[in-house]
Order: C-alpha cells, then structure tokens, then sequence
C-alpha cells in the first residue's frame, strides 16, 4: 500500500500546545467505524456509550524524566534522551539505550549532573547509543532527580514543572516510557468510577512507549517499513478479562492504540491470544484486521504515522481520512495533548443527545 495515502493537511494552530483542563473536558469526536455521521461531544460523556458488560483497557505505562542534560569531559553540551535498559546489562552498573544530540563517540565521558557516564556503542544507522552508568547509580532515580519530561517534539515550548504530572495518566504506576498513552490523559478518577458503576469492567496492560512512535512510515510502501520495537505485557488476569468479556456478549474498548498493539502483540502468539511479555515489532496497517480489540478511544495521529495505520484497521483509510478531515473542519486539537475520537459501532449511547447527530 502506499505511505502516501495516509498523507493530510492539518493548520498548525490546531496542535494543541498545551492540555486541556479539566482532563474530561477534552473533546471527542463519536463515529461508527464504518459508516455514518459523526458526534461531537465531551470525553465526560464517554460512559454513555459504554454498557454493563464492556471491558475498558489502559495502559499503566509511566513517563519517565527521561531528558537529561549535561556536558562531555572534553568540552560541548550534550542531550540525552534516555530509551530502555540495555538486556542482560553486565554486572557493576546500568547500560542504557540513548538518543544523544551532541556529537559523541565510544569512549566519550558525559557529567549528568555529579555523574558520570560513558558512551560505550553507537549505532550510526538507528541512532541509538549506549551509554554505561557508574556502579551503584539506579538510573531512574538520577533521572527522577535531574531529567526533564520529553513532550513531543511538535510542542514548541519547554517544559514546565507541570507536565510532569500533566503528561501522565492518574493511574500510571508502571515507569519506562518516553511518550505518554495519549487518549488515557482525558482520564480521571471520577470519570473511571463513573464508567464501573455502569457495570463496566476495567484491565490493564504496560507497553513501554519508545521514541520511534513518532518516527513517520519512510518508505514509499508501508510494507517495506520497519516499525520500532517496543516492550510490552499483558497479564493473565486481562487475558482472562477479555475472555470472559466476550463470552458475555460485551466489547472490548481499548483507550489508546499501544493498548490495541499489546493486546494484539499477545494474539499473535502461535499459541493464540495468551499472556504476553516481552518485545513486540507488530506493525497494525491495512488490511489487517483487530482480533481481540472491538472498538477504540485514541487521540489525532501524525500523517504518515504507524499510529495513523493502525487506526485505519478499524476503519478503513478512507473512512479515517474523512473522520480527520471533519474533525479539522470542527477545529478539533490534535496530537498528543489534543482531543480524542471513539471508533465504535452504531453509536450506542444511553442518553440520546440532541446535538448528537449520529444517535437515533
């Protein structure tokens, strides 16, 4: 397929700079996956298209202060965006996988704050380097102590203070991503308590959110691109609870699309749809198909972006492409700390609305 159909034009005014408040104030756009017009309503009114039954899935992942900044030994400044630990590190200290801007090579020293590191790899071709940290010298609380949180690059402001727990979700308890679970940052815990009293059950999985998620598909044709790994678990219990969900007659209402791609990832086990840990390169594009996620809460995707595809599997890329291009027309805010969408069949809400036009 070509890359070039999941091209749109978006007015830079609508990426959304800054969040909304409250989170629930968010806007959400409400369309059958198929076919239909499309509502235009709050992320507060999300329980009315829930029922007694539905499963909800988030992702626990935390964002880490994963943007640090020093300085080489030798002189010039340097960045360093913490990745992922290095698998089987060697005893006598943490290894990282690192983005570094600055100029550096194996054996360059770097002074993060009273610590200092050592660039031991580059990987010229990804980007990625490996940067080895003192014996005794636990990485996350350096970072806890001394990094900022990465907002997205298309947010043209530094961070504040603020962010730190404005790009999180109010559940997350699990650290290791570089990039928030978007479409859960609407969430709060009076809107989650709203939604289980509805009789809505709710489960988790953790998919460690990596930097290559805003990497755009760069080749001509999606199948000739290779997406990023990332790590991700789904435990038995939501196995279990996506089961018993289906047996029940409910659906599978997955908020984010890394929930959709750790759910899947443990699908597309030979064995089948099982508990899941581990790394997972799963590329979602058309014409693929979901098979255990029946309907989706997700944030505005980049152009070309693997999100973007994703999305599209339950779509379809013309529907998609129409469902973004209303909401430009309505002056939706996009990206990351934009507004949201949710893609499920027939517009099911429980209080029928006026101004929504897609219910009966």
């Amino acid at each position: 397929m070509d890359t070039a159909r999941f091209d749109y034009s978006l007015p830079a005014e609508l990426i959304a700079q800054e969040p909304v408040e409250p989170r629930d104030a968010a806007r959400l756009l409400v369309a059958d996956p198929i076919a239909g017009p499309a509502c235009h309503r709050l992320v507060r009114d999300l329980p009315e298209y829930l029922r007694p039954g539905d499963l909800l899935v988030l992702n626990r992942t935390r964002v880490i202060p994963a943007r640090l900044f020093g300085r080489k030994t030798s002189g010039g400044e340097v960045e360093v965006l913490l990745v992922h630990p290095v698998d089987k590190a060697p005893v006598g200290g943490e290894e990282w996988i690192c983005l570094i801007r600055g100029k550096v090579h194996p054996g360059t020293r770097i002074i993060l704050e009273e610590i200092e590191a050592e660039v031991i790899a580059c990987d010229d071709q990804s980007g990625d380097r490996i940067l080895r940290f003192p014996v005794g010298i636990p990485v996350l609380a350096l970072a806890d102590r001394i990094g900022h949180i990465p907002l997205p690059p298309y947010i043209r402001r530094a961070d504040r203070i603020a962010d730190r727990e404005r790009y999180q979700t109010v559940f997350a308890d699990r650290p290791g991503s570089v990039a928030a679970p978007t479409a859960s940052l609407h969430l709060t815990q009076e809107l989650l308590a709203r939604i289980v009293s509805l009789g809505v059950t709710i489960a988790h999985v953790d998919l460690r959110i990596g930097p290559g998620t805003f990497k755009p598909v760069d080749t001509d044709r999606i199948e000739d691109f290779r997406i990023h790994a990332e790590y991700g678990t789904c435990p038995a219990a939501t196995v279990d609870a996506v089961s018993a969900c289906h047996q029940r007659g409910g659906r599978v209402v997955a908020v984010g699309t890394t929930v959709v791609r750790t759910l899947e990832s443990a699908a597309a086990q030979a064995g089948g749809f099982a508990a899941f840990s581990g790394w997972t390169s799963l590329f979602l594009h058309p014409p693929a198909h979901f098979q255990v996620v029946d309907a989706l809460m997700t944030n505005f995707h980049l152009p070309r972006s693997s999100l973007l595809m994703l999305v599209a599997c339950l779509t379809g890329t013309d529907r998609l492409l129409d469902l973004y291009r209303q909401a430009i027309v309505e002056r939706y805010r996009f990206f990351s700390y934009g507004d949201a969408m949710l893609l499920m069949g027939n517009c099911e809400g429980a209080i029928q609305d006026l101004n929504c036009r897609a219910c009966p």
